[in-house]
């Protein structure tokens, strides 16, 4: 399994927020770059990020934080948050991104979606964020009318490879990650699943490993110290 250490950029600096709420926005520092190498100190091969930003407003504010990590670091990165042209996606990949997540688009653009992957393949992630069992969307301020079981199947049948599924309940709330729908999902189909959200002590990283899954998400609980990322990154092998 692969760890991905987490950055969520906000005004160009790193920060976490509790369950997805911009008014409960912690900065942790004013140097993304400086988090992305101790992630690299740490033995991490990948890295997560997440404009913000853009996910609220759908541009790219951080764009230039992204592209100094992707370029100054030998992390494989993988970039989300507001990404709804293949303008965006286009960009980010010149950045030097690795992959590029598709949220909102997902969902609201099937077109969008179908052009992204037949031009880059499995250089395009999927997003599936999901509250009480439905996909949210705009950076989880509004809820859809897709359950998460009729997405997958929907992203499966367009060919998506990668999905990140966070679940939104547990995100940034240091409650553990929801095993079972990550048990349940890896199970049923043939996407590689990254558990995004409440990923929180090493028994979180030792089940999701044991159940095979493909990724593993750690936000706040490096911030807070609450998993070793070294640890981490050494046990999910």
């Amino acid at each position: 399994m692969i760890i991905f250490p987490a950055i969520d950029l906000y005004g160009k600096k790193a920060v976490r927020l509790y369950k997805g709420d911009y008014d409960r926005m912690t900065v942790y520092s004013d140097s993304p770059l400086d988090v992305a190498r101790d992630f690299e100190k740490c033995g991490a091969t990948h890295i997560h990020l997440v404009d913000l930003e853009g996910a609220r407003d759908g541009n790219t504010p951080n764009i230039e934080v992204i592209k100094q990590i992707a370029q100054s670091t030998g992390l494989f990165t993988e970039t989300g948050g507001g990404i709804r042209g293949i303008g965006t996606v286009e960009k980010y990949l010149e950045a030097g991104v690795d992959r590029v997540i598709l949220g909102t688009a997902a969902i609201c653009d099937e077109e969008f979606l179908k052009e992204a992957l037949g031009l880059y393949g499995e250089k395009i992630a999927v997003g599936a964020d999901v509250r009480d069992g439905y996909i949210a969307v705009k950076g989880w301020k509004e809820t859809s009318g897709t359950d998460i079981y009729a997405f997958m199947e929907k992203m499966q049948s367009l060919g998506v490879k990668n999905v990140i599924c966070t679940d939104i309940s547990k995100d940034g709330a240091m409650k553990g990650a929801n095993r079972e729908l990550y048990r349940e999902l890896s199970a049923r189909y043939d996407i590689k699943i990254t558990a995004s959200g409440g990923v929180s002590s090493m028994d979180d990283v030792r089940a999701l490993r044991d159940m095979g899954i493909y990724g593993a998400i750690i936000g706040k609980a490096y911030y807070t110290k609450a998993i070793d990322l070294r640890e981490a990154v050494e046990v999910a092998k």
